[in-house]
């Protein structure tokens, strides 16, 4: 069915909205509460095993059904907000979080808690795709490389914060106030987005394509699932192997099926735009260099330099600071225009890959080190995400702005599972190679507990601190090499005038 003239009229973006900053702060909102939940159960883990007697199992399904839902329906879900209207969608995500959230806090067995945080990973979905497509539905352009600056932070904030907050509350509150706190914010968000937010839709009416929000739910859970199961089962073992091949064998039937359908959910005609393409491909690699990183940092400042997981998580909070601040300023809304994106994006990746470089080789001296590196990162994501946020939205037509969403949140979730998993096999082949005698160990910890001696200690752990050292390097390397690639591709299209 095809919308009337005036139906297209009214659904139509008019520009800039009166109320644009107020709206961006609700959604915003909203968003953080989404992203603090991937992590924030994390260190509710030992009062979720002794009080609902939960077993290791039951604890990774715990954690991972949220992230495999969320990440498995992302294009789904910005498709249906561009179908059925983005106001709908985020009403429906607040509402399927709120109450999702009601049933973890209430939860009194492991099933309850796992099919809970199913049921808030589908509103997530909702959440993290509709608040970027409404973001650019209200900003004009102008404005929008700011305000997705200020979006995208608060995905930096909320990795930072999570564990830190969920530490606070598990102090003085028990385990399922983790999860009510979330009902008030989503109350606040629901009534604000009604009174606030305008409805925008595809005019075009174009018939959902079911097949294709079939293929890509199941293909990218498969996916994310591997990811998440790689470091557990290990990479070559017969499950990781046979889901990630059912993935990856079920997206490419997405992709022939997106090809010859008529009303594809995903236009791969996008993909000829070099623009897109480019910040497709920088944006999967920041995710890469930024959640990799950030995983190796942990075990270093924990199992190599002896800090608590507080005090570790206290330690990298400075990359999220920085990229907060430097977003907030508007640093890089402002060099997008003078420097060019291409520019102001290879920028960003060289920082990011100098800082992954400084990490690598400063950090076995102390703390001083890895904290240059770690206000060094955070610069170069400040600069490079929202400029590859907004070429990718703006290289796709406004009435699909939700698919574009669900492109980015996809590429965050592809790049952050690939950062832990190739950054984090580097890691364990260096260390192996360099003890032999530890490569069956499951872990550092248990490669020290059967060491003999404090001299083969000590070894054990440099071993590990070099496989860290090689781990930062390649992907600095990675992060370099995406950097000019994506440089490249935008330069190009630039010139062609393509997007």
């Amino acid at each position: 069915m095809t919308a009337t003239a005036a139906e297209q009229n009214d659904l139509a973006p008019r520009g800039p909205h009166a109320q644009r900053w107020l709206i961006l702060g609700v959604i915003c909102l909203a968003q953080l509460t989404v992203l603090l939940d991937n992590t924030v159960l994390n260190v509710a883990i030992p009062s979720l095993t002794a009080e609902l007697h939960a077993s290791t199992a039951d604890v990774q399904w715990m954690i991972n059904a949220y992230s495999l839902v969320q990440s498995g329906l992302l294009l789904t879900a910005g498709s249906a907000s561009d179908r059925y209207g983005r106001r709908k969608m985020l009403v429906a995500g607040l509402a399927l979080f709120g109450v999702g959230s009601l049933v973890a806090g209430l939860a009194q067995t492991s099933g309850q808690l796992i099919a809970a945080r199913a049921g808030m990973g589908v509103g997530g979905a909702l959440l993290i795709t509709t608040t970027l497509a409404v973001v650019v539905q209200i900003f004009d352009d102008t404005e929008r490389v700011k305000a997705i600056g200020i979006w995208s932070t608060v995905s930096s904030l909320g990795f930072a914060a999570g564990p830190l907050i969920g530490g606070a509350m598990l102090n003085h509150f028990w385990w399922g106030a983790i999860f009510l706190v979330n009902i008030p914010v989503a109350v606040i968000g629901l009534v604000a987005v009604l009174r606030l937010v305008p409805e925008s839709k595809n005019p075009r009416g174009d018939r959902p394509d079911l097949v294709g929000a079939l293929l890509s739910t199941l293909g990218m859970t498969a996916v994310v699932y591997a990811i998440i199961s790689g470091p557990e089962h290990g990479w070559g073992s017969g499950q990781v192997l046979l889901t990630a091949f059912t993935g990856a064998a079920v997206l490419t039937g997405f992709v022939l099926w997106e090809l010859h359908v008529p009303y594809p959910m995903l236009d791969m005609r996008f993909f000829r735009d070099r623009r897109f393409t480019g910040a497709v491909a920088g944006a999967v690699l920041v995710a890469f260099g930024m959640t990799g990183s950030l995983f190796l940092l942990t075990q270093h400042l924990q199992f190599v330099l002896g800090y608590e997981p507080l005090e570790a998580g206290l330690r990298t909070a400075p990359l999220a600071l920085t990229v907060v601040l430097l977003n907030l300023t508007g640093l890089g809304a402002r060099l997008v225009p003078r420097m060019g994106t291409p520019a102001t994006i290879a920028t960003g990746m060289f920082l990011l890959s100098a800082g992954l470089g400084a990490i690598a080789l400063l950090a076995g001296r102390g703390y001083g080190g890895m904290l240059l590196g770690l206000v060094v990162m955070g610069a170069g994501i400040a600069l490079a995400m929202p400029a590859m946020a907004n070429a990718i939205m703006s290289a796709i037509p406004p009435e699909r702005a939700g698919v574009g969403a669900g492109v980015n949140g996809m590429l965050a979730e592809f790049g952050n599972g690939l950062g832990v998993a190739v950054l984090g096999a580097v890691l364990n082949s260096r260390f192996a190679a360099l003890v032999p005698a530890a490569a069956g160990a499951a872990s550092l910890p248990a490669a020290l507990a059967a060491a003999d001696g404090t001299a083969d200690r000590q070894r054990v752990t440099d071993a590990f601190a070099s496989g860290l050292e090689t781990s930062q390097l390649a992907g600095a390397a990675a992060v370099l090499a995406g950097g000019l690639l994506a440089a490249a591709l935008l330069r190009r299209a630039e010139r062609t005038g393509r997007g």
